[in-house]
């Protein structure tokens, strides 16, 4: 059956306000079943854990529900699900954690294509060890970043391999699973960053060879918590400092403090509402996820074919290079304009884009537009029409 982007968008009730939403690389808009589910516990009798009395018990189920609903998003065994503040957060855990072991010698392998937050906390932990860091350059004519760029990166001594699934400025997807492999060939641990990939592509954090994978719910219509997910004998292995009498016990020993339990419903009503954007889904929430986003991908990639002909069609538009395939979102620059100035007449005409460098700070700096405000950024997400494409190239 056709996507049914109407009912999505019903979903979504902040689209009545009429603005045209192509920032969701920065951040969606919630679903308006996640935003019932926390609602739901922020009214109700819902307390810290414990299995005292029921409204303890609830917590403890809340958090249960979680795991299990990020487990069906990502492939991942629930038990390995670690939930943060964000992936920011979490990323700095993991790089703390695996820091400990590294010997002067030793080196990770970093990326240019990477958003800052799969860089600088490797870059700084390594620094803080004595550590080297090695950068895979990606192909400033292309925008790809082949496995050839790692090869002659990797070797015995390398401790981590720090990728992302798929580039928040230009949409690239790297072959991961490529990448990991030779990684894992040498005996590295391999960090995926995949905050922009989760909201557009079906993802099987095995099949990608990923050690470690991060995404973070608000930018697929979920409340702002980030989960980092891992084989539990993986998390048994990463160090963590912690409070004495809180629990030793994966993954529990990672989430510091009290978690919101408000959010964590959020998470799981927004896994939930992705199971559902395919009619026709059937079977488990996991089959039904994968069956959804991969019709998700389909229709976002019609839409973006659509606004990639407009962009190159209006003669003082540059388009930044990337390769075909990947995530449907578009980096461009309009001839003589600040790409602040392009974002703000745009947004006073109620279309929303971000400019700048997204924190992508390696990417503009190879390619030499930091300095110069970085870019504009427009990203298709599954709720965005036609009509609202239109609305920006004609706005363009």
């Amino acid at each position: 059956m056709p996507f049914d982007v109407a009912r999505i968008r019903q979903a979504h009730p902040a689209l009545a306000e009429g603005f045209a939403h192509f920032d969701g690389a920065a951040g969606t808009l919630v679903a308006e079943p996640v935003a019932r589910a926390v609602a739901g516990v922020l009214g109700g009798a819902v307390s810290n854990r414990t299995t005292a009395f029921e409204p303890g018990r609830r917590a403890l189920a809340i958090v249960d529900a979680a795991r299990a609903a990020a487990g069906d998003l990502l492939g991942a065994d629930p038990s390995g699900v670690v939930f943060g503040q964000s992936a920011t957060a979490l990323t700095y855990t993991v790089a703390r954690g695996l820091a400990g072991t590294w010997k002067p010698g030793d080196n990770v392998v970093v990326t240019h294509l990477d958003h800052d937050a799969n860089v600088r906390p490797w870059v700084q932990l390594a620094s803080a060890m004595g550590v080297e860091v090695r950068w895979a350059a990606f192909d400033p004519a292309t925008g790809a970043l082949p496995v050839s760029a790692f090869t002659p990166l990797v070797d015995a001594r390398t401790r981590v391999v720090a990728v992302t699934a798929a580039s928040n400025a230009i949409g690239t997807v790297p072959d991961v699973p490529a990448i990991a492999a030779l990684a894992h060939g040498f005996g590295a641990v391999v960090y995926v960053d995949g905050v922009h990939a989760t909201a557009h592509l079906p993802i099987d954090v095995a099949a990608l060879g990923a050690d470690y994978y991060v995404t973070s719910a608000y930018k697929w219509s979920g409340p702002h918590l980030a989960a980092c997910v891992a084989a539990p004998s993986q998390w048994e292995r990463t160090a963590m400092l912690k409070l004495l009498p809180s629990p030793d016990a994966v993954p529990e020993r990672f989430e510091l403090g009290t978690p919101s339990f408000e959010l964590l419903a959020g998470f799981t009503a927004a896994v939930d509402f992705l199971a559902t954007l395919d009619d026709a889904a059937p079977g488990s929430r996991r089959e039904s996820v994968l069956r959804s986003m991969a019709a998700v991908h389909s229709y976002e990639t019609g839409l973006f074919e659509r606004l990639l002909d407009g962009l190159r069609s209006v003669p003082a538009v540059r388009v930044l290079p990337a390769p075909a395939g990947g995530c449907p979102t578009v980096s461009f620059r309009v001839d003589g304009e600040d790409p602040a100035r392009t974002a703000a007449r745009l947004g006073d005409q109620g279309i929303c884009v971000f400019s700048g460098d997204y924190y992508a700070a390696e990417y503009f700096t190879a390619m030499g537009l930091r300095e110069t405000g970085g870019a504009v950024r427009a990203g298709i997400y599954h709720y965005t029409t036609a009509d609202e494409v239109d609305r920006l190239l004609a706005a363009l």
